[in-house]
């Protein structure tokens, strides 16, 4: 196996199933933890997050299959998706894909789950789909609070890491999300975002 990232909570590795490449997540001890809480935290958010990779496929949101879940070693098998990570397209691709980055995201919210890492690097462009990766900050959610942050989270990863073309970004996104959840639903969680962002713009550091 190849370590692909090593992350605060879990290691990535390149593996194979069935003569196919796969990805190998394993939730990584901490030290840090009493070591029976550890273990129950890792095999709980294991589970969570096989159980949501595998349920977002039921309402149409393309992600990995899941091939094997070990609850031993918190450690999950699954499709390894070969396309490129939409951080990585050019400006004029990102733009473009923006509008049904938006409408999954919506599909996901108003199905009760907020994604919790919505990075441009967990949308991958394969074969003219954009799948979702990476849930392992997911949770079932029907709260407009935790819709905002989500939207918050990709507001900032456009800003910082696409700042040139972020207004046309955010607009295009903006425009596929109210297209699933409709206009009430996008004022309000865009309501809260602003809000989300005034928070952090007012904060001081005692």
């Amino acid at each position: 196996m190849k370590l692909l990232k090593r992350g605060a909570e879990s290691e990535i590795y390149q593996a194979t199933w069935n003569d196919s490449n796969a990805i190998l997540k394993i939730r990584t001890p901490k030290p840090y933890r009493n070591s029976t809480l550890d273990s129950r935290i890792r095999r709980h958010r294991t589970i969570r997050e096989a159980q949501m990779i595998s349920r977002v496929k039921s309402f149409g949101v393309p992600s990995p299959l899941v091939y094997f879940v070990n609850i031993g070693d918190s450690s999950i098998l699954m499709q390894e998706i070969p396309g490129t990570p939409v951080h990585d397209l050019p400006d004029s691709k990102i733009i473009k894909l923006s509008e049904d980055i938006g409408r999954l995201v919506a599909t996901l919210h108003k199905n009760g789950i907020m994604h919790g890492d919505l990075t441009t690097s967990n949308f991958i462009f394969y074969r003219d789909r954009i799948y979702i990766i990476d849930f392992g900050l997911s949770q079932n959610s029907i709260k407009p609070e935790d819709h905002a942050v989500d939207l918050r989270l990709i507001k900032e990863i456009l800003n910082s890491a696409h700042a040139q073309i972020m207004e046309s970004g955010w607009k295009n996104f903006l425009l596929g999300y109210k297209s699933i959840v409709g206009s009430s639903r996008h004022a309000q969680i865009l309501h809260l975002v602003s809000e989300i962002e005034g928070r952090g713009r007012y904060a001081t550091v005692v």
